[in-house]
Parts: C-alpha cells; structure tokens; sequence
C-alpha cells in the first residue's frame, strides 16, 4: 500500500510524495513510515504518542478517525494520505522539482517587493519569477474563464498576455466575469479586460485582439505565444484553438464549465515537449462535437458564478507550471470538479494514435472550416440574435427523438410590435414558450403556455392545428427548432418571435427584466 506525504512533510521523509510500505492497520502503516524516517514522528505524534491535532489521516477519502482511527484495517491496494493544517510556506530543505535556470532577465526592486511571495519558495525562488517575466500567454476569451485566469497570471507577473474576444460587456457577465465592472457595460471586453490587467500590474504588457478568431488568423496570433489558454464557450472555436496549437506545437491549457461541473486539463501533443510525454490533444479525447443543442452555451444553461473562478485558477496553475518547470501538469489527465458535491476525480487520458490531428499520420494537416465541422455558429453573443433552424439542429431526449434536417426557408417571423398590436386587439392567439421552467419563473408573458422545447414531441395534443401558433424562447434561437420541428409534423399556421422575450422587455415592457 502507498502513504502520500503532503508537500511540508516531504522534507522529512527524503523529499518523498508518496511512501510504498506493508501493513494491517493504519497504526503499523504509520509506524513503518517513521521507522524508514525518524525524523517524521515528531511531525505526526506528540509526546504520549498520540496523533498531533494538526494531523488528519485519510484512508482513500475516508478520515480514520470516523472508522477505526489507527486500528482501522488496510487491505493491499489501500492509499493513505496525510492531511496537515496548512497556514503557508514550506521548509528551507533542498527540493526536487525546482525551476531550471531561466535566461538572462532581471527584476527591479519594485518586482522583488511585489512577487516576494514566490521569491522565497525554494522549489520557485528568481528563476521561476523570471521565466514568468519573459513568458507570454493567449487568453481565448475574456469571459468566466479568461476573468479569474487573466488576474492571477497578471499577479503573477507573467511578462505578456494576449486576450482574444471580440463580445462586448452585458449586465449578465458581471454575475461571474470578474475582468469587467458596472462602468464596463457595452464596453469591449478585451479593452476592459486590458485596463483591469494593467491596473492590478502595470508591469503586464497587454495585447488585445478585438476580432473573432478564425481559420483565416488563428495561426497568426496564436504564434508569437508560449502557452495558449482555452477559455470558450462554444466548439468551433474550441476545435480551431485545439487543431492550431498541435499545428503550432503550442501548449493548450483547457478549461470548461457547464452548471455545476468544470474540467481541467492540459493538451500538448508535441512529442518533442520537455516533460517527454506523447501528450493527448481534445480531438483524442472528443474527437467530434456534441451534436448541436446538446451542450448549451451558458447563456442557454446558465452556470453558477463562481465556478468559473474555480476552474479559471486551476487553468492559471497549471500555465504558471508549464512556464517555470515546475510540478507535474495535467498532460494526459483530465480533471473532473463537481461543485454539487465539492468533489474532484481524475481520469486517465491517452493519445490517440488514429487522431485526426496528433497523430503521425494526421488527415487534417490545415485548419478547416469549424462551424461546418460542428454545425453550429462560433460566436454565440452574434448568434443568439440571429440564430435560425438553417443553422441548427434540435438534440433531445432518445424516448423522443427530434432531430431535423436544415433547410433553406426561412420560419415566418413576427415581430414584438406586431405581436403587442395583436394581443391588445385580442385576437385569438396560441403563444407556447419553449423555454424551461426556471426561466418561465423569471420573466413571461401573460397567457402563454409553456412547452419545453424538449417536451414537444410529446406534447402535441396541447397544440392545436386550427389557429396561428406562435413560438418564442429567450432570443429566438430555440423557438425557431421547435418551429422547424412542428413543421415536420404537419403544423402550418406558425410564426417565430423575432428576438424573443428579451426583445420583448427591451422594445415593449420595460418593466420586464431581461437575462
């Protein structure tokens, strides 16, 4: 069996993380580590022998002490690990794993006050501040993601960072998009991502690409930087930064979120890499897109505010990590956060040797037209706007199958003018809301029924055939796929709310909130 030893302890236990010994019981695993090491029994027992109170034992994620503290029984593949009260710092001890000497670069004073923190970590100590000096990262994204990635890696002292986005700064974001204020609103969010950069560290050079990212120039930028950052939020473009940085060799640090759930890894399929690992790429481990309206944008699914700042430091860590040498990256593994249940699990990643990509034999060797290879638009602030069922697909669930094929006719249109004209001279309208009912609770409008888009299949008795049937959603996207579905059914008589339900607070209700 193995005891993992927490990063204050290894110096007594020669610099070791993890201690392989054979035991029955927690007590006599304990006891063989500090036979192999005296020098860790003052750490983990005080004078009558008895576990110290800073010190928590876990058997797998189990504490002993609510088994059978140290007479708890251990069978052969059973894993330990101290768990010690941490206030800051380590031990002067000489460590594996420090930082290789950086090239030539010096800090002022001014940096030597203001990264003392990581100066006096013997494992990172001037060369790992100075390979963080003369580094340069890409942000994809100045959003959820790129917000808690861009200040830490600013903080940090990284010597250059681009940002890549082309959105503007809505109310919406400021629930989880830390980068951006109040005063932001309706501002671009790289301009004002780059004035919160400079603001926290002016001695961050800040490069801005207020663009969408393409085919046509992701090899460009994505070129004069070491270390890439994924922080999208849709496929397409999560595909061309993949594809670009195996092309370019770049480092890819990725990071997801969805509701309550984020993941973390890092792909880096260069064989030549200085970690020696036939790092795996995102196209080995998805080697295609969801189908479209299966995995919903957060502005469709929403996600709680502060994961994105979870996952976002995790993708700072491990950038920070590739730049000084330090530690073990995440290439190869893929890390799982579920903030439901605050819990972490790490899967095992491996190399495709059929990737379309990474492989020694790739079949794509040029960047491609992504939002044809994922069927959907790569920039959702335009798309939800605009979003039609030529361009989409309905996913939904396999007892009620709804797929569509795309087609060139447009969905009658109506718009919230002429929808408010109608209902005051009380015509007789049906008006279904194919949003979901957490929505429903937010803002409706008055006589409509509501019908998930999801539901739809299954509830077409409630929609009747004689009388004009109009959709709406929030913006129009998923009312236009349930359109094209009822048209698949026989339906005629049917009319999409051109903007949705925020058009219609914004143009008609003021009173009515938008998000």
């Amino acid at each position: 069996m193995k005891i993992f030893i927490p990063t204050p302890l290894r110096q007594y236990a020669g610099g070791h993380e993890s201690v392989a010994v054979e035991a029955a019981t927690v007590g006599g695993a304990l006891d063989q580590l500090v036979a192999a090491y005296p020098a860790m029994k003052k750490n983990l027992y005080n004078e009558t022998d008895e576990l110290r109170s800073f010190i928590n034992i876990y058997k797998g994620d189990e504490d002993i002490r609510y088994l059978q503290n140290l007479a708890t029984p251990l069978a052969e593949n059973d894993e330990l690990t101290i768990v010690p009260s941490i206030a800051g710092g380590a031990g002067t001890a000489n460590m594996t794993g420090s930082v290789a000497e950086a090239a030539e670069v010096s800090l002022s004073n001014d940096e030597v006050r203001r990264y003392s923190r990581h100066l006096i970590m013997p494992e990172f100590g001037m060369e790992g501040q100075k390979k963080l000096k003369q580094a340069s990262v890409l942000m994809i994204g100045a959003g959820g993601l790129g917000s808690p990635l861009g200040m830490y890696l600013a903080a940090a002292g990284i010597g250059k960072i681009g940002i890549v986005d082309y959105d503007v700064v809505d109310e919406s974001n400021l629930q989880r998009q830390l980068l951006h204020r109040t005063a932001d609103i309706g501002k671009p969010k790289s301009a004002s991502a780059k004035a919160t950069i400079n603001s926290l560290n002016p001695n961050v050079e800040v490069e801005t690409y207020n663009v969408p990212l393409t085919s046509d120039n992701a090899l460009q930028i994505l070129s004069g930087y070491d270390v890439i950052a994924d922080g999208t939020d849709n496929f397409p473009t999560r595909y061309l930064v993949n594809d670009a940085c195996v092309m370019l060799r770049k480092p890819n640090v990725y990071g997801s979120i969805f509701r309550f759930e984020g993941q973390v890894s890092v792909f880096y399929a260069d064989s030549e890499n200085k970690y020696g690992i036939k790092g795996a790429c995102y196209r080995c481990l998805y080697p295609e897109p969801p189908p479209p309206g299966l995995v919903p944008s957060c502005a469709e699914g929403g996600v709680l505010g502060v994961l994105p700042g979870i996952i976002g430091t995790m993708q700072a860590i491990e950038t920070i990590k590739l730049i000084a040498g330090i530690g073990e990256p995440l290439i190869n593994r893929l890390l799982l956060f579920d903030a439901l249940k605050m819990k972490f699990r790490e899967l095992k990643l491996r190399k495709n040797p059929h990737c379309a990509v990474c492989s020694e034999h790739p079949s794509v060797t040029t960047l491609i037209d992504y939002e044809a290879f994922c069927g959907m638009p790569a920039h959702d602030h335009i798309a939800d706007a605009a979003l039609t069922s030529s361009q989409t697909q309905i996913q939904t669930q396999p007892s009620t199958p709804m797929s569509m094929q795309p087609t060139n006719q447009a969905n009658g249109e109506i718009t919230v003018q002429q929808l408010k004209s109608r209902m005051d001279a009380g015509e007789d309208l049906f008006i279904i809301d194919v949003r979901e009912p957490n929505e429903y609770q937010i803002v409706k409008l008055g006589g409509t029924t509501l019908i998930p888009l999801n539901t739809v299949p299954d509830n077409l008795s409630k929609i009747p055939k004689d009388r004009e049937v109009i959709v709406h959603c929030k913006m129009g996207g998923r009312s236009a796929k349930a359109i094209e579905f009822l048209k698949s059914q026989g339906y005629t008589n049917l009319k999409n709310l051109t903007g949705g339900i925020n058009a219609y607070a914004t143009e008609i209700d003021k009173t009515m909130p938008t998000y």
